[in-house]
């Protein structure tokens, strides 16, 4: 830890981490206040449950496009300009959804703050990754993800307390705020040696879809479904869950908060037991390992209470407690003059596939019942994420200062 609490990039860490701390925020803020908005703006019934689709979806196309978007800025321009732009964008973004009076004006602010989302946490790894020592930086990107993390569990504690705009606006604030200590950011050595070198291709989809290239891509994306499953099934519906094994009465907010400290609490072990291992793929096996038990144990368990659902909804984060790691791997799979446009489309098109996921769930849970429909749709999230992350190589330790040839 000594090369992490240096100065300089101890600095640096700190940014990131407060950075992801305001974009999980207002990514979850939206889970948090969902139904008290949409209920203020005169949805109710089914209408209600369509638009909440409709502008969960509307966000997630959101960071889809904004990941790309951020991903070629941070290769052409640099990792800083995306730490400014995209939370800037975010934080207006969520400040104007406080004043919508409409679903279509709701609409509007949730695709623009998606877009916004989209680039904080790919920049936030790309540059403590290519700043500190090989061996070392995995602790950096724990502490980013672990702290970051628990940004969802202020969404759901503001979201109680005060009325649905008022929620928005303090994420809105928060961004705006950390804008005047990202003034002191510096931007990666890696970048500015490449940025001086003209013959260079960077930010280039043509170099990010060659063959090689695009398999390793593919299997980054695979290796996180596991992760937006839970996330946008099992915890983001865990309401209908608890009806189904007639325990009503739980908050969704309340399950995203539990889930999220359980995220939190799973990155800082894994990450600590990347550094021990000196393996990134071993530690994403085992949290795999652990998401399948706890996907059989949540989903066919019945003698269940309000406190279990919460008490899963804890575990089931933890066992998601690899998306540092799984972030990392991705970032460490490309060269310099492309790995901005990986760190900022990877996660953002594991996020996009929730859509899908959440689709494949829904038709399934049409003519079969909602436990057996989530448990398929699980397994073979794990499967794909079981066989990507035994293709990948092991990157821990590697050293990342070299580019992508045509």
């Amino acid at each position: 830890m000594k090369q992490l609490l240096q100065h300089k990039n101890f600095w640096l860490v700190t940014i990131a981490a407060l950075g992801y701390f305001v974009d999980i925020y207002d990514l979850i803020v939206f889970n948090v206040v969902k139904n008290s908005s949409l209920v203020a703006l005169g949805a109710d019934g089914e209408t209600l449950k369509s638009h909440e689709i409709l502008l969960f979806n509307l966000q997630m196309t959101g960071m889809l496009i904004g990941g790309l978007i951020w991903g070629i800025i941070g290769d052409k321009k640099g990792r800083v300009a995306v730490l400014f732009g995209s939370i800037f964008l975010y934080s207006v973004a969520n400040i104007a959804n406080a004043f919508v009076v409409d679903i279509f004006q709701y609409g509007i602010a949730r695709f623009i703050a998606g877009i916004g989302l989209a680039g904080e946490l790919g920049a936030g790894i790309t540059l403590v990754a290519e700043n500190m020592e090989k061996e070392k930086r995995g602790y950096g990107t724990l502490i980013i993800v672990t702290f970051g993390a628990l940004g969802a569990v202020l969404a759901g504690v503001v979201g109680k307390m005060f009325s649905w705009q008022a929620t928005y606006i303090v994420g809105g604030v928060l961004g705006l705020a950390l804008l005047f200590l990202r003034a002191s950011a510096f931007e990666s050595g890696m970048y500015q040696s490449l940025k001086a070198n003209t013959s260079v291709k960077k930010g280039s989809i043509k170099l990010l879809i060659k063959k090689e290239n695009a398999l390793k891509y593919l299997a980054c994306i695979g290796i996180g479904l596991p992760i937006w499953f839970t996330i946008g099934v099992l915890v983001n519906l865990s309401n209908r869950f608890a009806d189904f094994y007639q325990t009503p009465g739980l908050l969704v907010a309340d399950a995203v908060m539990f889930a999220y400290l359980g995220l939190s609490s799973g990155d800082l072990l894994s990450g600590l037991l990347s550094q021990y291992l000196k393996s990134r793929k071993k530690v994403v096996k085992l949290y795999l390992i652990l998401s399948l038990v706890l996907f059989v144990v949540f989903l066919y368990n019945t003698h269940v209470s309000l406190f279990y659902f919460k008490f899963m909804a804890y575990l089931l984060g933890f066992a998601t407690g690899y998306w540092a790691l799984f972030v990392t791997i991705a970032a460490e799979q490309f060269g310099t003059n492309i790995r901005s446009t990986v760190a900022n489309t990877v996660p953002n098109f594991v996020r996009g596939a929730v859509v899908p996921i959440t689709l494949s769930y829904t038709y399934l849970s049409q003519s079969i019942a909602i436990n057996h429909a989530a448990m398929i749709v699980g397994l073979v999230c794990i499967l794909i994420a079981w066989l990507a992350i035994s293709y990948v190589q092991e990157s821990f330790s590697k050293d990342l200062n070299y580019i992508e040839l045509d």
